[in-house]
């Protein structure tokens, strides 16, 4: 079974390495998907990003990392696979993911979406929260994998 994970990941967190790593255990093959947003700005460019994802899970070897624009369904059915991942943290986290679960679903039948909770001590973690934490150097190597520290410090020239 092939599955994808989705998402910004500007930048990864070690609350997305939970989900990545856990996903990895259930399905044969992960594929995680860097989506190029429009309506975001992100702080990484796509290629910091894919450097800092693909590093970070060098070591699990049923994981790829890839990038794609347009409709994650579309991403999905051009990598066959037949499952979506998401992780959630917090009940606003259920009713977002649950409403594009839903329209994904009327799109395509064919993919399920599989949600993963996430591990009790990430449930607070935020891609943001990581970046604001870095800003302002307050210990933000408990929350993101070494290579996101050192972009960080290149980031805000620290």
């Amino acid at each position: 079974m092939i599955a994808v994970y989705p998402g910004s990941f500007d930048p990864v967190t070690l609350g997305h390495l939970d989900i990545i790593r856990r996903s990895a255990n259930i399905v044969d093959e992960l594929i995680v998907g860097i989506l190029v947003n429009n309506s975001k700005k992100p702080m990484f460019t796509m290629e910091e990003r894919l450097e800092m994802l693909t590093e970070s899970v060098k070591d699990i070897p049923n994981v790829k990392v890839k990038t794609f624009e347009g409709m994650t369904i579309d991403f999905a059915r051009a990598n066959n696979a037949k499952v979506m991942i998401r992780g959630l943290r917090v009940i606003s986290d259920y009713e977002s993911e649950m409403q594009i679960a839903q329209v994904n679903r009327s799109i395509a039948p064919d993919i399920e979406t599989m949600f993963l909770a996430t591990g009790l001590e990430y449930s607070f973690l935020s891609s943001t929260i990581a970046k604001e934490i870095a800003m302002y150097d307050a210990g933000v190597e408990k929350f993101v994998p070494p290579i996101v520290v050192s972009k960080f410090k290149e980031k805000y020239n620290k």
